[in-house]
């Protein structure tokens, strides 16, 4: 008889290798629709030497219609040490920042969870994120996941709003939210399909949202660009201030400190981020303090490879150094056992 985990675990994995298959041909698609072919390079890391899984992660770097995409996919499991609280982990991570201002950032991520105890739940996240706002294209992401999330949609976009709002600046990182922690409904193979359904709408919705803005703002000015540079630094700001999955991912392990990045964009304002220490909670300053001396003091500030293992080291001394800064992160309705346990 198939044991039920190990069962579900190869279902999972299978579920996010899919949906990064789907994420990337449809980026592929919108370029080429574009008139740019765009190659995908992997890139493949692994937990403790392979020990304890892994992952590939599919990016591409400075693509005429993408600056930064990067579509990771991990598969870890923990078999051989019965006292660890996790059993497995498969998760598929997504986040794409094209390269035209008019064209909005998109992030997803979904994954399945099981503990040693028994436990295990479905996250499920898809964010829309435009440096320039563009309320068509804010309804139809919205509408897209509401029908694909059916009875969920009220509650995952509620917590959605909570997750990404950004308190010190007095906004939300996008414009439409959707996400449900801990969620498990006794139903595996019904969580799994509407898990799969969310991301595949929002995988096929942004590909056309992309296509579309692009192809109707042929001319780019030098207020969108400077609009796109500061909305790239909230982005920033938010993922390594407020973001308890990326937090967490860095506290764990230096395995796939890039990876884990990988949802940063190209280039920030780095005087514009510093002059932020002043509005976060004072504990949290001198996180802010080490993000701006992690990155170059070029104008604008590159966000390349060795700046990201420089912002990931700044994180991982700051919380180590206080963890009880930990509780100003954000979250949801349920905070997960997985993440819980690194506080």
């Amino acid at each position: 008889m198939t044991d039920p985990i190990l069962h579900r675990r190869a279902t999972a994995a299978r579920l996010v290798r899919s949906l990064q298959a789907r994420h990337v041909a449809r980026l592929e698609a919108a370029s080429a629709a574009l008139g740019h072919a765009l190659a995908f390079s992997p890139v493949s890391w692994q937990r403790d030497g392979g020990r304890h899984g892994g992952g590939t992660r599919l990016q591409t770097l400075d693509s005429p219609v993408f600056s930064r995409a990067s579509v990771n996919v991990s598969v870890v499991h923990y078999d051989d040490q019965p006292d660890r609280a996790l059993s497995a982990a498969c998760a598929l991570s997504a986040i794409v920042h094209p390269a035209h201002p008019r064209a909005p950032s998109m992030h997803l991520h979904v994954s399945w969870t099981a503990r040693k105890d028994g436990g295990a739940y479905w996250r499920v996240m898809a964010d829309l994120n435009p440096a320039i706002p563009d309320p068509a294209q804010t309804r139809a992401f919205r509408d897209a996941l509401a029908q694909a999330a059916g009875p969920l949609w009220a509650d995952g976009a509620a917590q959605g709003d909570r997750y990404f709002a950004i308190p010190a600046l007095d906004r939300t990182r996008g414009v439409a939210h959707f996400y449900l922690e801990g969620f498990d409904s006794g139903d595996f193979e019904a969580d799994r399909a509407r898990a799969h359904a969310v991301e595949a709408a929002a995988i096929d919705t942004y590909g056309d949202l992309v296509e579309q803005a692009v192809a109707a703002n042929p001319i780019v000015t030098e207020d969108d660009r400077a609009a796109q540079l500061a909305y790239h630094t909230a982005y920033l700001f938010q993922v390594l201030t407020l973001d308890r999955g990326t937090t967490s991912g860095l506290m764990v392990h230096g395995d796939n400190d890039v990876g884990i990045l990988g949802s940063l964009p190209a280039q920030v304002d780095r005087g514009l981020l510093a002059s932020w220490a002043d509005r976060v909670d004072p504990r949290q300053r001198a996180l802010v303090d080490g993000l701006v001396a992690a990155l170059p003091s070029a104008h604008p500030s590159p966000v390349d490879v060795p700046s990201k293992k420089r912002l990931a080291d700044a994180v991982r001394a700051f919380y180590q150094a206080d963890p009880s800064a930990l509780d100003l992160q954000a979250r949801g309705d349920v905070l997960p056992p997985t993440v819980a346990n690194h506080q």
